[in-house]
Protein backbone atom coordinates (compact mmCIF):
# COMPACT_ATOMS: atom_id res chain seq x y z
CA UNK A 1 0.00 0.00 0.00
CA UNK A 2 2.74 2.39 0.63
CA UNK A 3 4.37 1.43 -2.22
CA UNK A 4 1.32 2.95 -4.33
CA UNK A 5 0.66 6.09 -2.09
CA UNK A 6 4.73 6.86 -3.06
CA UNK A 7 3.84 6.12 -6.38
CA UNK A 8 0.79 9.01 -6.52
CA UNK A 9 3.01 11.59 -4.74
CA UNK A 10 5.66 11.04 -7.76
CA UNK A 11 2.97 11.17 -10.33
CA UNK A 12 1.14 14.16 -8.99
CA UNK A 13 4.30 16.23 -8.63
CA UNK A 14 5.66 15.11 -12.15
CA UNK A 15 2.03 15.97 -13.81
CA UNK A 16 1.88 19.70 -11.34
CA UNK A 17 4.97 20.64 -12.47
CA UNK A 18 4.72 19.78 -16.34
CA UNK A 19 0.74 21.56 -16.29
CA UNK A 20 2.27 24.45 -13.99
CA UNK A 21 4.72 25.09 -16.38
CA UNK A 22 3.32 24.70 -19.60
CA UNK A 23 -0.13 25.43 -18.61
CA UNK A 24 0.36 28.15 -15.92
CA UNK A 25 3.28 29.96 -16.99
CA UNK A 26 3.28 29.73 -21.08
CA UNK A 27 -0.25 29.45 -21.14
CA UNK A 28 -1.52 31.69 -18.58
CA UNK A 29 -3.99 29.13 -17.13
CA UNK A 30 -5.04 29.68 -13.47
CA UNK A 31 -3.02 28.55 -10.61
CA UNK A 32 -5.53 26.03 -8.42
CA UNK A 33 -7.34 25.02 -12.40
CA UNK A 34 -4.00 23.61 -13.16
CA UNK A 35 -4.06 22.08 -9.70
CA UNK A 36 -7.09 20.68 -9.68
CA UNK A 37 -5.98 19.33 -13.28
CA UNK A 38 -2.85 17.96 -12.38
CA UNK A 39 -4.72 15.89 -9.29
CA UNK A 40 -7.70 15.11 -11.31
CA UNK A 41 -5.17 13.59 -14.02
CA UNK A 42 -2.55 11.55 -11.06
CA UNK A 43 -5.92 9.59 -10.38
CA UNK A 44 -7.03 8.29 -13.65
CA UNK A 45 -3.86 7.79 -14.98
CA UNK A 46 -2.70 6.34 -12.03
CA UNK A 47 -5.96 3.68 -12.07
CA UNK A 48 -6.79 3.51 -15.86
CA UNK A 49 -3.24 3.54 -17.45
CA UNK A 50 -0.70 2.19 -14.67
CA UNK A 51 -3.01 0.05 -12.24
CA UNK A 52 -5.14 -1.43 -15.47
CA UNK A 53 -3.49 -1.14 -18.49
CA UNK A 54 0.38 -1.06 -17.34
CA UNK A 55 -0.39 -4.71 -15.84
CA UNK A 56 -2.95 -6.22 -17.98
CA UNK A 57 -0.23 -5.76 -21.10
CA UNK A 58 2.15 -8.24 -22.07
CA UNK A 59 5.49 -7.93 -20.55
CA UNK A 60 7.49 -6.62 -23.45
CA UNK A 61 5.20 -4.18 -24.62
CA UNK A 62 4.05 -2.99 -21.17
CA UNK A 63 6.10 0.12 -21.01
CA UNK A 64 4.70 1.27 -24.50
CA UNK A 65 1.01 0.13 -24.33
CA UNK A 66 1.04 2.42 -20.72
CA UNK A 67 2.65 5.20 -22.20
CA UNK A 68 0.34 5.33 -25.39
CA UNK A 69 -2.30 5.12 -23.24
CA UNK A 70 -1.12 7.94 -20.70
CA UNK A 71 -0.87 9.96 -23.62
CA UNK A 72 -4.04 10.08 -24.54
CA UNK A 73 -5.49 9.81 -21.34
CA UNK A 74 -3.54 12.89 -20.35
CA UNK A 75 -4.69 14.75 -23.88
CA UNK A 76 -8.31 14.40 -22.96
CA UNK A 77 -8.61 14.87 -18.51
CA UNK A 78 -6.42 18.06 -19.25
CA UNK A 79 -8.69 19.59 -22.50
CA UNK A 80 -11.98 18.37 -20.69
CA UNK A 81 -10.62 19.96 -17.25
CA UNK A 82 -9.80 23.04 -19.12
CA UNK A 83 -12.72 23.40 -21.00
CA UNK A 84 -14.84 23.12 -17.65
CA UNK A 85 -12.33 25.41 -15.76
CA UNK A 86 -11.86 27.94 -18.27
CA UNK A 87 -13.87 27.82 -21.20
CA UNK A 88 -12.04 26.45 -24.24
CA UNK A 89 -9.66 27.78 -26.96
CA UNK A 90 -8.06 26.53 -29.94
CA UNK A 91 -4.39 27.82 -27.76
CA UNK A 92 -5.15 25.53 -24.73
CA UNK A 93 -5.72 22.66 -26.96
CA UNK A 94 -2.15 23.43 -28.49
CA UNK A 95 -0.96 23.68 -24.10
CA UNK A 96 -3.61 20.49 -23.79
CA UNK A 97 -1.29 18.51 -26.51
CA UNK A 98 2.25 19.72 -25.08
CA UNK A 99 1.03 18.72 -22.02
CA UNK A 100 0.15 15.55 -23.01
CA UNK A 101 3.45 14.61 -24.63
CA UNK A 102 5.49 15.52 -22.20
CA UNK A 103 3.89 14.07 -19.54
CA UNK A 104 3.80 10.80 -21.41
CA UNK A 105 7.43 11.09 -21.96
CA UNK A 106 7.88 11.24 -18.50
CA UNK A 107 5.43 8.08 -17.75
CA UNK A 108 8.04 6.26 -19.55
CA UNK A 109 10.89 6.64 -16.54
CA UNK A 110 7.46 6.51 -13.99
CA UNK A 111 6.68 2.87 -15.64
CA UNK A 112 10.11 1.46 -15.39
CA UNK A 113 9.69 2.85 -11.09
CA UNK A 114 6.33 1.16 -11.15
CA UNK A 115 7.91 -2.44 -12.76
CA UNK A 116 10.74 -1.98 -10.51
CA UNK A 117 9.19 -1.35 -7.24
CA UNK A 118 5.10 -1.11 -6.90
CA UNK A 119 4.27 -4.05 -9.28
CA UNK A 120 7.80 -6.39 -8.89
CA UNK A 121 6.43 -10.14 -8.93
CA UNK A 122 2.61 -8.94 -9.52
CA UNK A 123 2.40 -7.72 -13.03
CA UNK A 124 2.18 -11.22 -14.79
CA UNK A 125 -0.66 -10.15 -17.53
CA UNK A 126 -3.23 -12.85 -18.47
CA UNK A 127 -1.94 -12.83 -21.66
CA UNK A 128 1.62 -13.67 -20.58
CA UNK A 129 0.70 -16.70 -19.21
CA UNK A 130 -1.37 -17.67 -22.34
CA UNK A 131 1.73 -17.19 -24.35
CA UNK A 132 4.02 -19.14 -22.25
CA UNK A 133 6.13 -15.86 -21.10
CA UNK A 134 5.19 -16.38 -17.70
CA UNK A 135 7.58 -18.63 -15.43
CA UNK A 136 6.06 -21.05 -13.83
CA UNK A 137 6.87 -21.23 -10.08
Amino acid sequence: MIDHVKALVIKFIMIAVVLLIILTLLFDVPFMDTIWTSLVLTIFAYVLGDFILFRLSPKRLRNIMATIGDLIIGFLVIWYMIIALTGANEKLAVGSIISAIVIAGGEWFFHKYLDRIVFVGKHTSKLDEISGVAKKH
